[in-house]
């Protein structure tokens, strides 16, 4: 293998793992404990947070200076740039006010409500918060997690080409959660126009079955390869009114992770960096599997 492996966890302040008392220890009692504590581990993260509410500049130098100097975040686009229903409550106060009464008052928002200008602000201020992590080298890529309902097509690449052209000087990497952009008729056409757009395509690993289901194609897009390890957990893929905790509930056996093992040495000869990372975030099953993953392919420590 010739890129460097990095292997972590989908978040270090999961309340599912602090409350576990299986990881952080008794005197980790701050969100700065626990940061610092995690960076010995493990030398990646990604950070959830940033999904349900922009990042703030001060955030990220905060996290700039609690890791040592070679940990790497990456960090999940906000919803409402991914196309997901985003509460207006989740917009920076001053941006909410701005809305018009209508759609101030509706229960979600999607990209399309929007005025020009505050989407517009949306970007730029969730650009413009991440620069303490990209001046230090430590932000890896963004997640762009679109939804089920994000289907191949025109528009749907044209919204992909603006999240590139909006985040100009940063690494982007796009997870599929909707399994017909690897279809038979369409997973060519899926991986050569990443390919061509220099976008990491992230590689899932994940309950199959199902009519959302991503098969896990192992495909190198661009010079950072991703793998996210969903869990298995079947019953509670698609379940309604769940938990993120309990619907990737899920500890992978040794002989699941195996699997990945040829995968994974695929990625690595195309490319210079690959990431691993563990989203089944019930109690401290993530990091165990970012443990397990460490131990099989020599990922850095």
């Amino acid at each position: 293998m010739t890129a460097r492996i990095l292997a972590g966890t989908c978040s270090w302040a999961d309340k599912s793992l602090v409350d576990c008392g299986r990881f952080y220890p008794p005197n980790a009692k701050t969100p700065e404990d626990r940061l610092r504590y995690y960076a010995k581990q493990f030398p990646l993260v990604e950070v959830d947070a940033t999904y349900y509410g922009l990042p703030s500049e001060r955030n990220s130098a905060l996290w700039v200076e609690r890791t040592p100097p070679d940990f790497t975040f990456d960090v999940k686009a906000f919803r409402l740039m991914t196309q997901h229903p985003t509460p207006p409550a989740a917009l920076p106060k001053d941006l909410r006010e701005s809305l018009p009464a209508a759609l101030a008052a509706k229960k979600n928002l999607y990209p399309k409500d929007l005025p020009r200008a505050v989407a517009d602000e949306v970007w730029q201020r969730f650009e413009s918060a991440l620069l303490p992590l990209d001046s230090a080298g430590k932000l890896g890529v963004i997640v762009m997690q679109f939804p089920p309902w994000f289907l191949p097509g025109p528009q749907s690449r044209d919204a992909i080409l603006e999240a590139k052209a909006r985040l100009p000087q940063y690494k982007l990497a796009v997870e599929f959660r909707n399994g017909r952009w690897l279809s038979e008729k369409n997973a060519d056409r899926t991986i050569a126009f990443l390919r061509d757009q220099d976008l990491a395509f992230v590689c899932v690993d994940e309950p199959q079955g199902f009519e959302n289901s991503v098969p896990p194609v192992t495909e190198a897009t661009a010079d950072v390869a991703l793998v996210r390890f969903h869990g298995r957990n079947a019953s509670t893929w698609n379940a309604r009114g769940i938990s993120a905790a309990e619907r990737f509930d899920y500890l992978y056996p040794e002989d699941e992770l195996r699997e990945w093992l040829p995968r994974i040495e695929r990625l690595a000869k195309d490319t210079r960096e690959v990431h691993l990372l563990m989203n089944n975030c019930r109690d401290d099953k993530a990091v165990v599997g970012a443990r397990q993953l460490q131990m099989l392919v020599g990922a850095d420590a």
